[in-house]
This record gives C-alpha cells, structure tokens and sequence, in this order.
C-alpha cells in the first residue's frame, strides 16, 4: 500500500512543525512524554485524554470531590517528569486534560512548577462547560440525538466538543501550556499549527489537513504500529515509539517517531489510524471544519516515515456538539472461574441461578426486579455468537453483570456471587472469591448547541480574553449520503474461501452506540473483491447477534478501503453497555475472519484456503 509517492507528498515547504502525541486517553503509559521530550525531535508536546468514557468517569470523581475531575496523571506523573527539559528546551505543552475542571488542573500544574522552581504561563480555556444551560434546554424539550430520549433529571455534567481556535489564541499570548476542557481529540494539534502557519477560519483544506494530523496522533502508538492488523510484524512492543508529526504550511505532514524506539511507522497502519472512528469519511464534522477524507493517501517514503496528503474541507457547523453526563442508578460486576468438562455450559448454568436467586431475593425484600442482566462466558467466545470455534473448552471465566436504581439491591446481588464456589458448578474457584463492589452508572447523552450560545474565554496571568469563532456554519454536503446498500451476494458453488484478513487490514472502534470498521485493501487489486463481498447486508447478518441498526458502507478510493458504520451496535456504547466490548474495539478482528471468495489462482497466491462451496 502506499507505493506511488507524488510531489505533494514529498515536497518540503519551508519551516517544519514537530508535534508529538503523548497519550491517546487518560491511563496511557508514562513513558510517552520523556520519550518524545528526550529525543529533541518536537516542538509541541500534545495530551488526548477526553474520552467519552473518560468524560463519564471525570464526572464521578467530581461527584466525590469538587477538586477533581480532571485526568490527575498529566500532573503527577507526566508534567512532573518532563516539566524541567520542557521548559529548558522551549516546547509548548497542549492538553486538555482539564476535563470538567479545567482551572483545577492548571491550579495543580502551577504549584508543581512553583515547587521545582520554573516560571510557566499556563493559559485555561473556558466555555466549554454548558451545564447551566441544561434547566432551560430541558423545558425547551432537549432530546439525545442519536436516541430521540428526553434530556434526564440527573445532569452531572454537559461539555460542548470546543475548536482549535481558542488554543491558537491562548498560544498567541505567550502560553507555555494550554490546558483545555472538553474540546474535540484533534484540537490539540490543530491549535499549534494555527498559531505557527497563521491559518484562518475560511482555509477549509488546510483546517481539514491539519485536523487529520492530530486524528493520526490523537489515540498515541495507534499510529506507530499500536493495534496494527498485522502485528507480529510490529517490533518491541515495551518499548514502542510514540509518534512524531512533521508538518508544513501546506497541510502536508509525516508521520515519524523517535530514534532507537519499538514500534513500526507503516502506511498501512497509518491508513487504519485515518479511518479510525470517523463515520462518513465525506463528512466527518469538527468545529472548525467538515472534513473530506476520502481522497487522503498514504506512502511510505522512508523507513519509519509514512507521508499522508489529500484532505479536503468544507465549511464548518454552525452548532456544538454537546457531551453531558447523567446518573442512571448502579451496576455490579460478578465474575468466577470455572473449569473442567462442560466448562461454559456450567458457567451459563451459574450464571442464570445466580440471577434467579437474587431476583427472588429483591421480591422478597419488596424491590424492584433489575433493570438490566447480562451473562457472559470468557473464554467460551460468546461475543462470536454463532462464529464461536471454541468448542468444549475447559477453562472459562463467567462475568454477570446486572444493572438496579438502588445501591442496596446490589448489594444484595454482591452477597451472592461467592457462595457459587460451594453450591452448584464442580470447577468453580477464582484469584479473589470476595464480594464486588456497586458503582454509580453514569450514562451519555449528546445533542447539538448553537455556536452563538457558548461563550469562549482564555485566562492567562489572571486576565480573561473573549474568543471570537465563526458562528455562522456553512456546512452543505458536497455528495448525498449513500443509500442502504442491501445487494447479497451469492457466491459460486466451486469458490475457493480464504479469511478476509488475508486481503484487508482492519480496525474498529465507537461513536457512542455506532460501531465503526474500517477496512483496507492489502493491495489495490483486493478492492473489488472486498466491495462485492463485504456488502452491508453480509456485515450485518455476520454481526447479527450484536448489532440492531442499519449497517451502512462508505468507499475511501484513496486508501483503497471502505468505512462501515453499524448502528445500534455497542447495546448504548460507552459505560451505558454491559458487554465485555463496549467500545467495538474488537468487531474488525471478528470481521478479519470472515471467509471470502476468491479466484483459484489468488487463493493459491496467498495460501491458507478455508475450503470450498458455501461457508
């Protein structure tokens, strides 16, 4: 892949713009910072940690105590290690680790630099926070935008997905660090390339290129051979490079990592990095630009170096998408081991009894039945559904999972998990048979704000700045949405099977409860073959034991790939799922060994033939 490099891919326009991605989510490694500051190859050191899930779990630890709220490590364990080479050698640190207390994380980071001495200008972008606006959205009759559900009584928390232009402003002032709330992944990196290229807000193709720089880095060793299909491939796993962008004023950038580093910086890897979790790869909407990125291209232009061009944009939204979080009750977790013959069918036994029990126990006590049970069987592959080959395997781990507006029902719950260990299954034991713990279940619910009605501000040195963003929107699709493609596809009776893994590579992730895969020719031949097999009724059937919704298919011609978008996928996504994969960051390894038809002499090409006829 990535073979025939143009000269928009190797041209070198002027000054270059090193920024590297330290962390793709709050809980990364601590040896991404000293990595990327210690090899002298960055001028930006960017932090991701805002999740969706991380948003969730900031809000309960707010909940706990008002201090908190945001991602603690980018104080205590990243800043603190690299604050004193940072400062020496001049790099801007931009994170928006702030979460839901983005003051309070500032705060913290500027009395770890009064201790060790070094004088920093920290600079806090507000606005984001639009919770006081929840009273009047609810009586106004505010609904999720994906569900259509009222907006809940128990906000804990609403953050509008904030731009790249407050960042830009905060560095023009003079900032060393530029802590942000809630603001969208790419953010991070698109500010420093505003501020050092002086883009506008009407430079669409530059603001989409610059925001697929950051896409590319926003989820860390992701783009330096982290979840590659092919990873055996991938050398020295402890100690993997974390990436480097070089970028140019042009938009064009590559992708690199340290020297003397693990990891490997593929094109292919950095094609499935580009797909990740985009939905429309024609419309991927950010707030400062819908971009285009169905004609990007890849190509390995040196060892370790992936070149990446071809974004386009159009005009932005003229709205914010807003993340709040809301308390739905509690959730326990129960897990057990049980081994020997009929190792799954004793466990689901258990599981079931298990349930059944504390359901007659809530009765008896005058509660309510739980709101939602799940039972689950690791090792037995039961999120394969009917693709399970596990056969009758010895050795499973039993999860249940259940769901109750009171603490007090699952602590009854929590009672009976241990004595499984004596009363039913042969086999059962465990590392630790004592009692689960009940947490709160805080859930996601999203909708659209008007740009107008969202203040923006910068703080720096104890003065507030206005920000002043386009409002106005724009965005007109350039291309209608596909329709459902529903084509099934009948293969011949003497068909050779090979797995799709042998002609794609494939990553997957989420969008609240979309799923997303996508899916990449190893070679430009492949494509057709990939396009008249994955249609989105195949997907969906093959997916039918998990996914509810519509399945649709996006062509990529640049990446020579495709981009499926499963709806209703994740059962809620995120912390509202009890599956074992909430985040569908499995569903493309599923896919991979999907069997696909191919002509006899490929399949002798390649090898490894499933059989023949209908699988």
């Amino acid at each position: 892949m990535g073979r025939a490099v143009d000269k928009a891919m190797t041209a070198t326009p002027g000054r270059i713009v090193r920024i590297g991605g330290a962390s793709g989510f709050w809980g990364d490694s601590s040896v991404a910072a000293p990595q990327l500051v210690g090899s002298g190859a960055i001028d930006y050191l960017v932090f991701d940690y805002l999740a969706e899930l991380t948003m969730a779990i900031l809000a309960s630890a707010r909940s706990r105590n008002p201090e908190l709220g945001y991602a603690t490590d980018f104080v205590e364990v990243a800043m603190k290690s690299v604050l004193p080479d940072v400062a020496a050698r001049g790099i801007k640190v931009v994170s928006n680790a702030g979460g839901i207390n983005p003051q309070g994380c500032a705060d913290a980071l500027a009395s770890l630099a009064r201790e060790m001495g070094i004088a920093l200008k920290i600079a806090v972008v507000e606005g984001d926070d639009v919770s006081g606006k929840i009273p009047a959205l609810r009586e106004s009759g505010q609904r999720d935008m994906f569900t259509g559900a009222p907006l809940p009584e128990r906000i804990l928390s609403a953050n509008a997905y904030l731009g790249a232009f407050p960042i830009a402003q905060a560095l023009a002032a003079g900032a060393d660090v530029v802590i942000t709330g809630r603001c969208v992944d790419s953010a991070v990196t698109l500010g420093p390339l505003i501020h050092e290229f002086g883009w506008s807000p009407g430079d669409h193709d530059l603001l989409a290129a610059g925001s697929l720089a950051g896409h590319v880095i926003e989820c860390g060793a992701q783009a330096t051979g982290g979840l590659h299909t092919d990873w055996e491939q991938i050398p020295d796993w402890a100690n993997i490079g974390y990436p480097v962008i070089e970028c140019h004023a042009d938009g064009t950038f590559v992708v690199a990592k340290p020297a003397a580093t693990g990891g490997r910086v593929l094109a292919a890897a950095v094609a499935e990095q580009v797909l990740y979790e985009i939905g429309d790869p024609g419309a991927y909407v950010l707030p400062d630009v819908v971009c285009d990125f169905r004609n990007v291209r890849v190509a390995q232009v040196g060892a370790d170096r992936v070149a990446v061009a071809g974004a386009r944009g159009l005009p932005p939204t003229a709205s914010y998408k807003v993340s709040a979080t809301w308390m739905d009750g509690f959730r326990c977790n129960g897990m057990l081991v049980i081994i020997g013959i009929d190792a799954a069918a004793k466990a689901r036994r258990t599981g079931a009894a298990i349930i059944e029990r504390t359901r007659a126990l809530l009765a008896r006590a005058g509660l309510p039945d739980f709101s939602a049970t799940q039972v689950e069987v690791i090792g037995a592959e039961s999120i394969y559904g009917p693709h399970s080959r596990a056969g009758n395997t010895r050795e499973v781990m039993l999860r249940v999972v259940v769901d109750h507006a009171s603490r007090q029902a699952l602590d009854l719950f929590a009672r009976e998990i241990a004595p499984a260990g004596t009363s039913w299954s042969p086999g059962t034991t465990g590392p630790a048979l004592g009692r689960p713990s009940p947490s709160a279940l805080i859930k996601q619910f999203a909708f659209t704000l008007p740009k107008c009605e969202v203040a923006i501000r910068v703080r720096l040195d104890g003065e507030s700045t206005a920000v002043t963003v386009a409002v106005d929107g724009g965005f007109r699709p350039d291309t209608p949405a596909p329709a459902p493609e529903n084509i099934a596809f009948t293969p011949d009776a003497d068909a050779l099977y090979l797995p799709l893994v042998r002609l794609a590579y494939a990553r997957s992730g989420d969008k609240g409860n979309l799923a997303n895969i996508g899916v990449i020719a190893r070679e430009p031949e492949f494509l057709p073959i990939i396009l008249e097999q994955l249609t989105p009724a195949r997907v969906k059937a093959y997916f039918a034991h998990l996914v509810a919704g519509d399945v649709v298919r996006y062509r990529v011609p640049g990446l020579h790939a495709c981009n499926f978008v499963l709806h209703d996928a994740l059962d809620g996504g995120g912390t509202a799922s009890m599956r074992l994969d909430p985040l569908g960051k499995g569903m493309a390894q599923m896919l991979l060994d999907m069997p696909v038809a191919v002509p006899p002499e490929l399949a002798r090409r390649l090898g490894g033939v499933l059989g023949t006829g209908h699988v």
